[in-house]
């Protein structure tokens, strides 16, 4: 029954669309230069964050069998194309890694990993609600939900606080990217 069930709610098919926005973007990182790169992420990583947000909570049922179809190529891709495009600009110093609190030296992450990480997740969501059946639906729902809160939502953040970084604190040229002195 398409009424009552989460994910035919706006907040689901409004994630799915943005999902599949965000998708493409990291599987056409090539088509970019650097300053549309930054432009576009500082963007499109908030509605995709704030729209994971308002998923709704749904049971996950262990049973059901799922086929992921993002590869391993695919993630070493996606991570490989973004860190090229940044190059210098990749790493940033991580704040919120479990181990800082030890650390007497900064511990460095890359927006590359970061994005591609939450691409593996999103694009496996995305080819799950393709599918167009109900359970599997509401599976890709329910794990999308759960790994956003445990796995990429912060991922998602430290990658836009060092995209916001580079988008509005290195002056870059939109034409060619080159840093303006």
């Amino acid at each position: 029954m398409k009424e009552n069930n989460p994910i035919y709610e706006r907040n689901t098919l409004e994630f799915v669309t943005i999902a599949l926005e965000f998708c493409s973007f990291i599987e056409k990182t090539k088509d970019y230069n650097l300053f549309n790169f930054t432009d576009k992420s500082t963007k499109l990583l908030p509605l995709l964050y704030l729209k994971a947000a308002l998923l709704p909570e749904m049971e996950s049922d262990e049973d059901i069998e799922l086929e992921l179809t993002v590869t391993e190529e695919m993630y070493g891709s996606a991570r490989e194309n973004i860190a090229n495009l940044l190059g210098g600009y990749d790493a940033y110093l991580e704040t919120f890694h479990p181990d800082m609190q030890y650390s007497d030296t900064p511990i460095a992450a890359f927006i590359s990993e970061n994005l591609a990480d939450v691409y593996q997740d999103i694009g496996n969501f995305v080819s799950l609600f393709r599918q167009g059946q109900e359970e599997i639906m509401g599976e890709a729902v329910a794990i999308c939900k759960k790994n956003f809160k445990e796995y990429w939502g912060q991922p998602l953040l430290n990658a836009l606080k060092a995209l916001h970084a580079v988008r509005y604190s290195v002056d870059l040229n939109p034409d060619n990217d080159k840093e303006e002195i």
